[in-house]
């Protein structure tokens, strides 16, 4: 049997070709992107899209309120929910933090779901982002996925079976339960999942938590507490992070000024927007712009 340690070396021996950069990097595969970063990057605010994060070499340290969140190549992280968390790498130029993403796409999770059955109530509510000890299972799948990300005629002929292998496994796994919590449609969690959707898609308009009470056909006061319980912050925190992250994004990737970053994402007056970025991410938008790019030349 393939130890762990063989596994993770296997894969990283995989990835490392693949990748030219640090950062994401996109696959000729839709949905599925290779992580690099070769140096150790501070704690510092993020944001995944539901997905699977599988890490070969490296390790990172996620913070969700009071949680801690290790993933590392003994551990995946099942990310369920588009949450703003905080996240420390570790990585170093000689072996840098490699890993590989695949994105829960529903209609897939929905078909799968379907054919697997009910395995019955949760005793709990979901967790929305949980590392999940590596299984062998897992572990031979991502590296078929991997392996395939090599080939175009493999990718294009074998690409949708090796990421439906891989989240075949997840729903083999101990977050099955978020990961169904995503198509049911019903119970307190998917409301709020509904909820966060839809401030994904509106984050620059503004709302009141009475709104986002209405579409969760809750009332003010268990909305608010059903939506602390799963994303560790109020949804005024929520969607300011949501903003300030998006905002992060368009400065950082799409080369929009800080006026216009600001605006994108629903704030009216740039000097406030500059406040809540700098008490969020430690800097001016302008200064860490400049840094970012200082780091990737």
């Amino acid at each position: 049997m393939t130890s762990m340690a063989q596994a993770g070396n296997t894969l990283t021996d995989v990835i490392h070709p693949l990748v030219t950069s640090d950062g994401m990097t996109k696959t000729r595969l839709s949905g599925v992107s290779l992580l690099c970063l070769s140096r150790h990057q501070k704690r510092t605010p993020l944001m995944y899209e539901p997905s699977l994060t599988i890490i070969a070499q490296g390790r990172k340290l996620g913070y969700l309120g009071d949680r801690e969140i290790h993933y590392d190549p003994g551990h995946y992280l099942v990310q369920t929910l588009p949450l703003p968390f905080e996240c420390e790498t570790y990585g170093v130029p000689e072996a840098p933090l490699l890993g590989i993403s695949v994105r829960l796409d529903p209609a897939l999770l929905s078909e799968m779901v379907t054919v697997m059955g009910n395995p019955g109530q949760p005793s709990q509510a979901p967790l929305p982002m949980a590392s999940v000890a590596m299984t062998e299972g897992m572990q031979e799948a991502v590296l078929r996925l991997a392996r395939t990300l090599h080939a175009e005629v493999e990718c294009n002929t074998m690409g949708a079976a090796r990421v439906r292998d891989v989240v075949f496994e997840a729903l083999k796994g101990e977050q099955s339960q978020a990961l169904r919590a995503l198509v049911s449609g019903h119970g307190n969690y998917s409301r709020i999942v509904q909820v966060l959707s839809h401030l994904h898609t509106h984050f620059a308009v503004g709302v009141s938590v009475e709104q986002l009470a209405a579409q969760a056909n809750m009332s003010t006061s268990t909305f608010h507490q059903h939506f602390k319980q799963i994303t560790r912050s109020s949804p005024a925190q929520y969607l300011k992070r949501l903003r300030l992250i998006k905002a992060q994004q368009l400065l950082l990737q799409d080369d929009h000024n800080v006026n216009q970053a600001a605006a994108a994402v629903g704030y009216r007056s740039v000097p406030q927007f500059s406040r809540d970025y700098k008490r969020y991410f430690g800097e001016p938008p302008l200064q860490h712009k400049r840094q970012e790019q200082a780091l990737r030349a």
